[in-house]
């Protein structure tokens, strides 16, 4: 039997900016999202975005990648086909319907749970995550709980049954969403990365639109707003394009926990940015569960780093 460990990413700039762009970017995407959907019908206003960002990433591509690079088999179309439903159709759906229920910031946070759900897979299939990783998992988690407590979320709108019902659903979406990044590496993908998030695109982009027309949503470009429009194409170019080809590039390159941190430090910017944009409530039990989950990234970072020293790589080999 011939085995070939796969190389990973644990250092370098390369790996660092990208982990930037998300954790800062998708971070800003919340509060996009939520200006965004203010004239615009939530299904409709996502499933647009993927799709002008699909067109944008065709021809990025092409231009820089060869347009043989978007040639795929169609094992390897359905798989990318596939995670792009899960991930953007699920999964930025789920959060685009929220908005009006639960604020930013503890949506960021309850998609914090997304670490653990990953170490639970690869506890499953037999890795053994550093100790350091596993405490990091834990102490954001109690973070998240700390900052659901009664009394802790102020709802945008509703009541408290609509706040636990769609933080429910967040979890569930973020839930799906971790489990497909996790087994994506099992899966036949294009052999490109940017041929990858292009199929993504249009898969989630048609999804989220087709759910859009079947529930009755239009678009009336007359009512539509500056900061709706500001949001839309915030959202198209940065959230889409810049930052889903970082997240691609992450998780076929740098190990999981590690890519999977932007869901710790997403939250710190959907507060600061709910807070000084759209004058969302910040409560005291907010602040003590977003200091303790950004934490918990410190410890997952450094588990991974420790680990990566202490683990020598292991050169192509025939094993008998």
């Amino acid at each position: 039997m011939t085995t070939t460990s796969a190389a990973r990413v644990t250092s370098g700039p390369l790996l660092w900016v990208n982990l930037v762009i998300v954790w800062i970017v998708w971070g800003s995407t919340y509060i996009g999202i939520l200006f965004a959907t203010e004239t615009i019908p939530p299904f409709l206003a996502m499933g647009s975005r993927f799709l002008v960002a699909f067109v944008i990433m065709a021809i990025i591509t092409g231009v820089f990648r060869g347009w043989s690079a978007l040639r795929v088999t169609r094992r390897q179309w359905a798989s990318a086909s596939f995670m792009g439903v899960a991930l953007l159709g699920v999964g930025l759906g789920t959060v685009g319907l929220a908005q009006d229920y639960v604020p930013t910031g503890v949506m960021a946070l309850i998609i914090a749970s997304t670490p653990l759900t990953i170490v639970i897979w690869r506890v499953i299939t037999g890795d053994r995550p550093a100790r350091l990783t596993l405490v990091g998992v834990v102490v954001g988690l109690i973070g998240i709980g700390w900052m659901l407590l009664p009394g802790g979320t102020r709802p945008v709108s509703g009541t408290d049954g609509d706040v636990v019902f769609w933080s429910l659903m967040i979890l569930i979406s973020s839930t799906i969403w971790a489990t497909t990044s996790f087994f994506s590496a099992r899966l036949p993908k294009p052999a490109d990365s940017f041929a990858l998030t292009t199929y993504e695109l249009l898969s989630g982009g048609i999804a989220l639109t087709f759910v859009g027309l079947v529930i009755g949503e239009r678009i009336d470009f007359s009512t539509i707003s500056g900061r709706s429009w500001a949001g839309w194409i915030f959202l198209v170019t940065a959230g889409s394009v810049l930052a889903f080809s970082s997240f691609t590039w992450l998780i076929n390159n740098a190990p999981i926990s590690l890519a999977s941190t932007y869901a710790y430090v997403n939250p710190a910017v959907a507060v600061v940015l709910g807070l000084l944009l759209y004058s969302e409530a910040l409560t005291s039990d907010v602040v003590v569960g977003l200091t303790v989950v950004l934490g918990g990234v410190i410890l997952v970072v450094s588990g991974e780093s420790l680990r990566s020293r202490s683990t020598k790589p292991v050169p192509e080999t025939e094993v008998t």
